[in-house]
């Protein structure tokens, strides 16, 4: 392999690697911290107006969150939010995210559309965090290999 091509091949790949981790590393870290502090709820599953919407896996959810205590919305009624949840990535939709399902999730109170599915509501929720770090992982040492191949 020529030189130029193993160093930017291997730049290229370390930097997707990196950048790969460090998504999976706060994506995480997001999930767990609105699982942990955000507000418990139920959000029925709604029927997808766009075709494509269906490919997604997933599912699109409508629920009623409320004002925030103190802040800026204080006073309000509470709001229809339609979002979908955070880190749910199986190639196919699962059967019980059927539009009219009741769902539970949780949301962060400041931003009512980040909000994830409760922890019984996934059937196996490392796995998926396990194959896009081993991903990451995989193409930051490819990288590096190279990088240290044309360096050494």
């Amino acid at each position: 392999m020529d030189t130029t091509t193993a160093a930017v091949g291997g730049l290229v790949l370390a930097l997707f690697g990196g950048a790969l981790l460090l998504w999976c590393a706060a994506e995480l870290r997001l999930r767990r911290r609105v699982r942990r502090r955000g507000v418990p709820a139920v959000a029925v599953v709604v029927a997808e107006d766009d075709a494509h919407g269906e490919l997604d896996s997933a599912p699109l959810l409508a629920f009623s969150a409320l004002p925030s205590v103190g802040g800026p919305g204080a006073g309000r009624v509470a709001e229809r939010v339609l979002t979908r949840p955070r880190g749910h990535t199986p190639l196919r939709r699962p059967d019980r995210f059927a539009p009219g399902a009741s769902v539970r999730i949780c949301y962060d109170p400041r931003r009512p559309s980040r909000v994830v599915l409760a922890a019984g509501e996934i059937s196996r929720p490392a796995v998926a965090d396990l194959l896009w770090s081993a991903l990451g992982t995989g193409c930051l040492a490819a990288g590096v290999g190279l990088l240290a191949a044309v360096v050494g």
